[in-house]
C-alpha cells in the first residue's frame, strides 16, 4: 500500500499518492493569488508539468511558467527567471522538479524583491542576514525526482557561470512554505536519473551519518533514511510504476536534506566542483565517490560504519558495507571512473583547490589537505 501522511517536519508536507491535486489549495493556504512555476528544460514539455500548469489554470491562477533552467543553475538562468517573476506580476513561486528546478524557484522567490547581490548570501556565517526577508515571496515545492530533497532544505545551490564554481545560497524563508511529495511524479523518470538521485539520498544520509558534528536527531534519520534506500532503489530502478518504493525513495531524499543540517564531507566538496566544471550529473558523481571516500575516512567511522551495517542487516561490518555500496552502484550502473562520467583530463590542481574551499569539507570525519584531496581524485582517474 502506497503511504499517504500530513507532517510538519521540517515543513508542512502533503504527502501521497495523486496529492498534486491539491496543488491550487497549497497555493491559497500560503496566500498565493499568482504563482510562477519553475522548473527545467527538460520538464517543461512533459505531461506532468502540464498538468500542474491546468491545475494552476482551471483554480484562475494563471499558468505562469519559466523553465530556463540549467542542469546546473546559474546566475544567468536566475536573472532571467526574475525577469519572468517580475513581468508576469508573479507573487509566489511553485518550485517544481529535480534539485535543479527546485533550487532555482527557490532562488527566483528569494531573490526577486532583493537589491544585495545573491553572491552576497552565500552560506558563510551570518551573511543570509543581508537580505530583507520580509521580501521573499511564499514557496511551494513540487518535487518530480527523489534525490537531492532541496524541497525541505533552506538554500539552494547556484554555479557562477564566470568562475565555474558552485556557491550554496541560504535563507531561512527559503524553505518552502508547503512541500506536495506525489510519488507519481516520479514514475516517468528515466532509469539511470533513478539511479544517480537515489543514490544522492544515500550520500546525504551517509555523509550526515559520517560527519563528526553532534546531532542525534540527524543522526537518526540519516540511519533510517539509507534503509530506505537499500530496501527500495533497485525495485523503482528495475520497476519504475512500484508507487510504494517511489514513495519510500520520496521519504528518504527528504530525510537526507533533513539529516545534512549535520553536515556533508569529501564526497560533496570534490562532487561540487566536479559537476561546476565538467556538467556531471550530480547525484551520479556522488554516487561514484562513496567507496573512495568510505577508504579515506576509515581510521575516524570505521566503528560507526560497523553500527550501520549492522542497522541494515549487512554482514561484515565496515567491510561488508563497503562492498554492498559498491555492488549496488554496480547494479545501478554508476560509473567507477571520472572518464566513466564524460571527465577528460581533468585540472586536478583546480579541481584539488576549488574542493578544499567547498562548505562540505568542515563535515567530513578527516581533514582535508591539498594532498590527501589531490589523491582523493586521482583515485577515480
Amino acid at each position: 500500500m502506497t503511504p499517504t501522511a500530513n507532517w510538519s517536519y521540517p515543513t508542512t508536507i502533503r504527502f501521497g499518492a495523486g496529492r498534486i491535486a491539491e496543488l491550487a489549495d497549497a497555493c491559497r493556504a500560503t496566500g498565493i493569488a499568482k504563482p510562477l512555476l519553475v522548473t527545467d528544460k527538460g520538464l517543461a514539455s512533459l505531461p506532468i508539468t502540464k498538468g500542474a500548469l491546468d491545475l494552476m489554470e482551471k483554480a484562475g491562477l494563471g499558468r505562469g511558467l519559466f523553465s530556463d533552467v540549467d542542469p546546473n543553475p546559474n546566475e544567468k538562468n536566475l536573472a532571467a527567471g526574475i525577469a519572468a517573476f517580475k513581468a508576469g506580476g508573479h507573487d509566489g513561486v511553485i518550485a517544481f522538479g529535480g534539485g535543479s528546478g527546485l533550487d532555482l524557484g527557490k532562488l527566483v522567490a528569494l531573490m526577486a524583491g532583493q537589491t544585495v547581490s545573491v553572491w552576497d548570501l552565500e552560506d558563510i556565517g551570518d551573511w543570509w542576514t543581508r537580505a530583507d526577508a520580509s521580501a521573499i515571496a511564499p514557496i511551494i515545492a513540487v518535487p518530480t525526482t527523489a534525490g537531492t530533497g532541496s524541497e525541505v532544505g533552506r538554500a539552494g545551490v547556484l554555479t557562477n557561470s564566470e568562475t565555474g564554481v558552485k556557491k550554496i545560497i541560504f535563507h531561512p524563508k527559503v524553505l518552502p512554505a508547503i512541500v506536495i511529495c506525489d510519488p507519481e511524479l516520479t514514475v516517468g523518470m528515466p532509469p539511470a536519473i533513478t539511479a544517480g538521485t537515489g543514490m544522492d539520498a544515500f550520500a546525504h544520509c551517509l555523509e550526515a551519518y559520517s560527519s563528526p558534528h553532534y546531532h542525534p536527531m540527524s543522526q537518526g534519520i540519516a540511519l533510517e533514511g539509507m534503509r530506505l534506500v537499500k530496501e527500495n532503489l533497485l525495485k523503482v530502478f528495475r520497476d519504475g510504476s512500484d508507487l510504494e518504493a517511489r514513495a519510500h525513495m520520496m521519504s528518504a531524499a527528504m530525510m537526507g536534506a533533513t539529516a545534512f543540517q549535520k553536515g556533508l564531507g569529501a564526497v560533496h566538496a570534490v562532487s561540487h566542483p566536479i559537476g561546476a566544471v565538467h556538467h556531471t550529473h550530480h547525484g551520479t558523481t556522488n554516487a561514484l565517490f562513496l567507496q573512495p571516500v568510505l577508504t579515506f575516512n576509515r581510521p575516524a567511522i570505521e566503528e560507526k560504519i560497523d553500527r550501520l551495517a549492522a542497522y541494515l542487516g549487512i554482514a561484515g561490518g565496515f567491510e561488508g558495507f563497503y562492498a554492498f555500496v559498491g555492488d549496488l552502484n554496480a547494479a545501478l550502473g554508476i560509473p567507477t571512473s571520472l572518464a566513466g562520467l564524460g571527465v577528460e583530463n581533468p585540472d586536478l590542481d583546480r579541481l584539488t583547490a576549488e574542493a578544499l574551499k567547498d562548505p562540505s569539507v568542515g563535515g567530513n570525519p578527516v581533514a582535508m589537505t591539498p594532498e590527501n584531496t589531490r589523491a582523493l581524485l586521482e583515485s577515480v582517474l
